[in-house]
Protein backbone atom coordinates (compact mmCIF):
# COMPACT_ATOMS: atom_id res chain seq x y z
CA UNK A 1 0.00 0.00 0.00
CA UNK A 2 2.79 2.29 0.64
CA UNK A 3 3.55 2.60 -2.85
CA UNK A 4 -0.10 3.38 -3.79
CA UNK A 5 0.15 6.16 -0.89
CA UNK A 6 3.54 7.65 -2.84
CA UNK A 7 1.73 7.64 -6.02
CA UNK A 8 -0.89 9.58 -4.73
CA UNK A 9 1.88 12.00 -2.75
CA UNK A 10 3.67 12.28 -5.78
CA UNK A 11 0.87 14.13 -7.69
CA UNK A 12 2.19 17.76 -9.30
CA UNK A 13 -0.62 19.61 -10.16
CA UNK A 14 -1.10 23.51 -11.07
CA UNK A 15 -1.40 25.30 -7.52
CA UNK A 16 -5.36 26.42 -8.58
CA UNK A 17 -6.57 22.81 -8.94
CA UNK A 18 -4.49 21.75 -5.95
CA UNK A 19 -6.00 24.79 -3.47
CA UNK A 20 -9.15 24.35 -5.39
CA UNK A 21 -8.71 20.31 -4.12
CA UNK A 22 -7.83 21.63 -0.58
CA UNK A 23 -11.12 23.57 -0.34
CA UNK A 24 -13.79 20.87 -0.97
CA UNK A 25 -11.52 17.62 0.96
CA UNK A 26 -13.36 18.64 4.20
CA UNK A 27 -16.64 18.11 2.51
CA UNK A 28 -15.43 14.79 1.03
CA UNK A 29 -18.03 11.79 2.18
CA UNK A 30 -16.43 8.53 0.09
CA UNK A 31 -20.24 6.74 0.62
CA UNK A 32 -22.26 9.83 -1.15
CA UNK A 33 -19.31 10.73 -3.91
CA UNK A 34 -17.32 7.88 -4.38
CA UNK A 35 -19.79 6.06 -6.39
CA UNK A 36 -20.61 8.95 -8.53
CA UNK A 37 -17.50 9.69 -9.09
CA UNK A 38 -16.10 6.42 -10.42
CA UNK A 39 -19.60 5.63 -12.00
CA UNK A 40 -20.49 1.93 -9.48
CA UNK A 41 -23.10 1.03 -7.45
CA UNK A 42 -21.35 0.92 -4.09
CA UNK A 43 -18.08 2.75 -2.96
CA UNK A 44 -14.97 0.21 -3.04
CA UNK A 45 -12.18 -0.18 -0.82
CA UNK A 46 -9.80 2.35 -0.58
CA UNK A 47 -6.91 1.00 -1.83
CA UNK A 48 -9.02 -0.31 -5.25
CA UNK A 49 -10.58 3.12 -5.26
CA UNK A 50 -7.18 4.82 -5.30
CA UNK A 51 -6.34 2.84 -8.06
CA UNK A 52 -9.47 4.01 -10.03
CA UNK A 53 -9.11 7.24 -9.30
CA UNK A 54 -4.98 8.06 -10.33
CA UNK A 55 -6.00 6.44 -13.42
CA UNK A 56 -9.13 8.57 -14.07
CA UNK A 57 -7.10 11.25 -12.73
CA UNK A 58 -4.22 10.53 -14.98
CA UNK A 59 -6.07 10.38 -18.52
CA UNK A 60 -8.10 13.80 -17.57
CA UNK A 61 -4.54 15.24 -16.51
CA UNK A 62 -3.51 14.54 -19.97
CA UNK A 63 -6.67 15.94 -21.82
CA UNK A 64 -5.54 19.09 -19.67
CA UNK A 65 -1.92 18.81 -21.09
CA UNK A 66 -3.00 18.64 -24.89
CA UNK A 67 -5.84 21.23 -24.65
CA UNK A 68 -8.45 18.81 -25.07
CA UNK A 69 -11.81 20.58 -25.54
CA UNK A 70 -13.13 18.00 -23.12
CA UNK A 71 -11.39 18.55 -20.20
CA UNK A 72 -12.93 19.72 -17.19
CA UNK A 73 -11.89 21.35 -14.55
CA UNK A 74 -14.81 20.78 -12.00
CA UNK A 75 -14.06 16.59 -13.04
CA UNK A 76 -10.25 17.31 -12.19
CA UNK A 77 -10.97 18.78 -8.93
CA UNK A 78 -13.42 16.24 -7.85
CA UNK A 79 -11.05 13.76 -8.68
CA UNK A 80 -8.36 15.19 -6.50
CA UNK A 81 -10.09 15.64 -3.93
CA UNK A 82 -11.51 11.86 -4.04
CA UNK A 83 -7.47 11.14 -4.34
CA UNK A 84 -6.73 13.21 -1.18
CA UNK A 85 -9.64 11.79 0.31
CA UNK A 86 -8.96 8.30 0.20
CA UNK A 87 -5.53 8.40 0.34
CA UNK A 88 -5.80 9.91 4.12
CA UNK A 89 -7.89 6.74 5.12
CA UNK A 90 -5.60 4.07 3.29
CA UNK A 91 -2.94 5.86 5.60
CA UNK A 92 -4.79 6.03 8.47
CA UNK A 93 -5.59 2.24 8.21
CA UNK A 94 -2.09 1.72 7.90
CA UNK A 95 -0.65 3.53 10.46
CA UNK A 96 0.73 1.55 13.80
CA UNK A 97 -1.53 2.67 16.69
CA UNK A 98 0.21 4.02 19.77
CA UNK A 99 -0.44 1.08 22.60
CA UNK A 100 -0.05 1.91 26.26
Amino acid sequence: MQDLLSMARSLRRPALLVRAAACGQDDYDRDTHLPRILGCATAPKSGEALVKLLDAEDEVNARRLTGDAGWSAARHVELLIAIAGEAALLAAAYRPSIVD
